[in-house]
């Protein structure tokens, strides 16, 4: 069994920022995989389905962002599930728009989400990093994050989030690297820098 997390904020208001990547992922996957109905628990909203014979236990934290390592670590400690078989989709702001990248271990970078969680849990959980861009300057991020996307962004956000989903099998055996591969060959997107794009560079 394995744990797939999605990192976001509860309620109407956050739904669609950018920061509630994470959450839309675990929709996605949710629905592409027929996921069991929605239920709480391990102060999260939680679904249970198989992906290719694999039991997999879908969590979105309700603890708001910078708490989210107390709800995965509660469901972890419940089912004696190491760091290496979590995986946990959240934003990236220092990867462009559309860009997709797996990582394991490592600090938090900024994301206070993966900080929490390297606390309760450890480092060596696995990180499906959804690039979102960087507003270009540091007092700009936070606006960043909890804005809206826009409908401009529509179009590549669809296309990550549906090959998250589809290309789901390959991360469930553990070939991260085939997982990314697979996620940028079903959404290509630009490889441009989010700082310099935000500069008119």
């Amino acid at each position: 069994m394995i744990i797939i997390a999605g990192l976001g904020n509860p309620g109407a208001k956050y739904e669609k920022n950018r920061h509630n990547i994470g959450f839309m992922a675990v929709d996605e996957i949710a629905s592409r995989w027929r996921f069991g109905p929605a239920r709480a628990k391990f102060q999260s909203v939680v679904s249970e389905g198989e992906v290719e014979g694999t039991k997999v236990l879908l969590m979105k934290p309700q603890t708001y962002m910078n708490d989210s390592g107390r709800a995965v670590g509660e469901a972890a400690r419940f089912y004696k599930i190491k760091p290496s078989e979590i995986i946990v989709f959240h934003d990236e702001i220092d990867l462009a728009p559309g860009r997709f990248r797996m990582k394991t271990g490592g600090g938090a970078a900024g994301q206070n989400g993966v900080r929490s969680l390297i606390s309760h849990i450890g480092a060596d959980f696995r990180r499906a990093r959804m690039g979102i861009g960087h507003p270009g300057e540091p007092q700009l991020v936070h606006a960043h994050v909890l804005g809206d996307f826009h409908k401009a962004d529509k179009p590549w956000l669809d296309a990550m989030l549906q090959a998250c989903a589809d290309a789901l099998p390959f991360a469930v055996s553990g070939d991260d690297e085939r997982y990314q591969g697979e996620v940028m060959r079903l959404a290509p997107a630009p490889k441009f820098s989010p700082r310099q794009a935000a500069r008119g560079e």
